[in-house]
């Protein structure tokens, strides 16, 4: 088993090497030069996933003591 997997990854190694990079943008360090995706507001997400997270705890509680409870 441990030979065909060799095999297998050398067989299959010059599929996987990646491409080199894009070279840089010619207008780099100008107002051009940003990431996709602009400036999106993470704050309200974050806030919404806390109270997901706080009120599936406190839900989890509620159910171990219900079982306590019984």
């Amino acid at each position: 088993m441990f030979s065909v997997i060799l095999l297998g990854s050398m067989a299959f190694a010059q599929v996987v090497f990646a491409q080199a990079p894009p070279p840089p943008p010619a207008d780099k360090g100008t107002n051009n030069n940003k990431a996709p995706g602009g400036t999106a507001p993470i704050d309200s997400g974050i806030y919404i996933a806390v109270a997901l997270v706080a009120g599936f705890g406190a839900w989890k509680l509620y159910k171990r003591a219900q079982t306590v409870k019984n």
